[in-house]
């Protein structure tokens, strides 16, 4: 009798499976104090509602925090960083505009880096995202998206992540310095013709 034959994984599983992979290789389970085996548990779910669209995998801050995150962002070799301090990075949470559920993994859909809204106040850029029917990048979501996708910085745009902020101007941000990724800081009135405003379209899990 001859052996059967698996059927291929569609394209969108196989990329969950690519991008959960990029997180084992990183060290996430250990980050967030579990086993290889219960972290892909944790994503599993997520095999069923996959979008047509492009997707991020996200993992909570929850679970990881932004510090970790940013020093896996990897871009040609070089290691992302960060000056700002874990008790300053926690202090941005989800802006009331965004709409987050309690899973510890889910998918910003259909993520982008926001080249429309260079050279516009991240305040004012809010409202032009939200009157588009999208969300803003938080803080996780966008070390997410720079996880997976580093290269977008350097071929769209470095961004700003709307969608956390610590009750101050603040805006975090991500953007190239000295050739790796840096994770900063600006202020929320000021435009900047290099950093977009990220978003997505929606999240799913």
């Amino acid at each position: 009798m001859s052996a059967e034959i698996a059927e291929p994984l569609s394209p969108a599983v196989a990329e969950l499976d690519r991008q959960t992979d990029v997180l084992v290789d990183k060290g996430y389970p250990g980050l967030a104090g579990m086993s290889e085996q219960a972290f892909r548990g944790l994503v599993a779910p997520l095999r069923t509602q996959l979008p047509a669209e492009r997707f991020v995998l996200v993992v909570s801050p929850v679970l990881v925090p932004a510090e970790r995150m940013i020093d896996a962002v990897d871009l040609a070799g070089r290691s992302g960083f960060t000056t700002m301090e874990p008790e300053d990075l926690a202090r941005f949470q989800p802006i009331a505009e965004v709409s987050l559920s309690d899973s510890p993994a889910y998918l910003a859909v259909d993520p982008d880096t926001g080249a429309d809204t260079l050279n516009v106040r991240p305040d004012d850029a809010l409202h032009r995202i939200l009157a588009a029917g999208r969300t803003p990048l938080t803080l996780a979501e966008g070390l997410a998206l720079a996880t997976q996708l580093p290269q977008w910085l350097l071929e769209r745009n470095c961004f700003e992540m709307l969608g956390s902020r610590a009750g101050d101007k603040r805006v975090t941000g991500i953007w190239v310095s000295k050739g790796a990724p840096r994770l900063g800081w600006c202020w929320g009135g000021n435009p900047h013709t290099w950093l977009g405003m990220a978003s997505a379209a929606s999240r799913i899990g």
